[in-house]
């Protein structure tokens, strides 16, 4: 595989060729925030970021996404007929996401690409996306690992690392789509010191302690307790008592859905101005009671503490029973950094995981 080697003022003008090719978005600051933005002359690209505040999954499966199109003109010979909204996919990359929102993708790609339905714009779309990640050893408290999320260092997911070395960048092509970036971003070839620190700062990330008991300077960031989900029965794990106490503070706000990589709920809504239509897919959020509201006026969860168990048992129990893939959480973190109340994933998560050992305590 290609590898290239930066210095530090040499990368960005490497990723600024990227633009003859592809839409570049890169991370920038929006006041007390970071974002991906398309990268033009009033963009200025911040690579040391730590992590923005709202995922980049929004690139592939945008918040609010026009599908289809239709006229209400009796006079027109096609109304009330839907055709599909003029839209195009050239090649996008998205440069400095962190291993974690890469690996999101992969995450999601079992809603939107599956045997029996396969989403065209999605498909499209992440088709014509090239990830180029970002790897640094910053994790912070709020962070942890899970089966979909090794460490910052976690290749799965990227068309490219980068790994930040402090006085420059190496990059390595991890695919086809990789090899095809690094070819347009040019770069030199990594000398043997700048290869033999990026597996040093590998082994550092994986390993609590340095030889001789010298304390590494960042500790690993945390597991998610989850290795006692797979054999837990579903029905009691759903009718355990504790769920009353872990949605008592919810505020139902939603914001855990709307700043997590891996949520993929969405609603369809038609819009309709003069006499032109548009069929509109938007971002929803499983913890408003509006979303599992029927026709009919019942709603299946039409309790908070139905909506929060849903929400849980849906990333750490049903995603892991269906696909075999992990949980469908990817430590980020923002859910715990952005809560109002201060609901912890990773404190469900324990408890979630716990209970099978309580229950069998108790049958004893």
């Amino acid at each position: 595989m290609r590898t290239r080697y930066y210095e530090r003022d040499a990368f960005p003008p490497a990723v600024a060729e990227l633009r003859r090719a592809y839409r570049v978005f890169v991370p920038v600051r929006r006041g007390d925030f970071h974002a991906f933005a398309e990268w033009d002359d009033s963009v200025r690209p911040d690579f040391d970021y730590r992590k923005t505040r709202v995922p980049p999954k929004g690139l592939v499966f945008p918040q609010s996404e026009r599908l289809l199109v239709f006229s209400t003109d009796e006079r027109d010979p096609e109304h009330d007929i839907l055709r599909e909204a003029p839209k195009d996919f050239p090649p996008q990359a998205v440069v400095g996401i962190r291993p974690y929102d890469a690996m999101a993708f992969r995450v999601l790609e079992v809603n939107f690409d599956t045997p029996e339905v396969r989403d065209p714009w999605w498909l499209r779309r992440r088709e014509a996306t090239t990830l180029i990640g970002l790897a640094r050893a910053d994790e912070d408290a709020t962070m942890f690992r899970t089966e979909n999320y090794a460490g910052p260092f976690d290749e799965r997911g990227l068309d490219v690392i980068v790994y930040d070395l402090g006085r420059g960048y190496l990059a390595k092509a991890l695919g086809e789509k990789g090899e095809a970036a690094l070819a347009a971003m040019g770069g030199d070839e990594p000398a043997a010191d700048a290869l033999r620190e990026v597996e040093e700062r590998i082994a550092r990330a994986a390993t609590p302690e340095l030889p001789a008991g010298r304390l590494r300077a960042q500790p690993a960031a945390p597991e998610l307790p989850t290795g006692r989900l797979r054999a837990q029965p579903v029905v009691p794990l759903f009718e355990a008592e504790f769920w009353d106490e872990v949605a008592a503070p919810c505020l139902n706000c939603g914001v855990c859905t709307f700043l997590c990589p891996t949520c993929w709920c969405f609603d369809i809504q038609d819009e309709v101005r003069k006499q032109e239509g548009d069929r509109i897919r938007n971002w929803d959020s499983c913890m408003f009671p509006l979303y599992t509201l029927h026709a009919s006026g019942h709603n299946p969860r039409g309790k908070k503490t139905q909506r929060v168990r849903n929400r849980f048992m849906h990333k750490l129990k049903y995603y892991l029973d269906k696909y075999d893939r992990g949980v469908m959480c990817v430590g980020c973190g923002r859910c715990v950094e952005a809560c109002p109340v201060n609901i912890d994933i990773r404190e469900v998560a324990a408890r979630m995981n716990g209970f099978g050992e309580q229950v069998e305590r108790h049958d004893r």
